[in-house]
């Protein structure tokens, strides 16, 4: 079973999509905009949610991803 956890690794601003992206296995780009078009339809409240789910998902360790760089040979 897999836990949220806020990403230390993939952060813009608090590093819940990030997260959740992980924790989904897809893209935090799609969340990201995801997460943007939905505050836009609901003038604000995704972006009230995404805050104080920012105070109640604990942030990860360095090593609770198992972060693998893809891009690197």
């Amino acid at each position: 079973m897999k836990k949220l956890f806020r990403s230390t690794t993939d952060s813009k601003l608090t590093g819940l999509c990030g997260g959740i992206g992980q924790w989904l296995g897809i893209d935090s780009t799609i969340v990201r905009l995801l997460v943007v078009i939905a505050a836009f339809f609901s003038f604000g409240a995704v972006l009230l949610a995404y805050f104080i789910a920012t105070l109640f998902v604990p942030k990860a360790l360095n090593n609770d991803f198992r972060f693998t760089d893809r891009y690197q040979a």
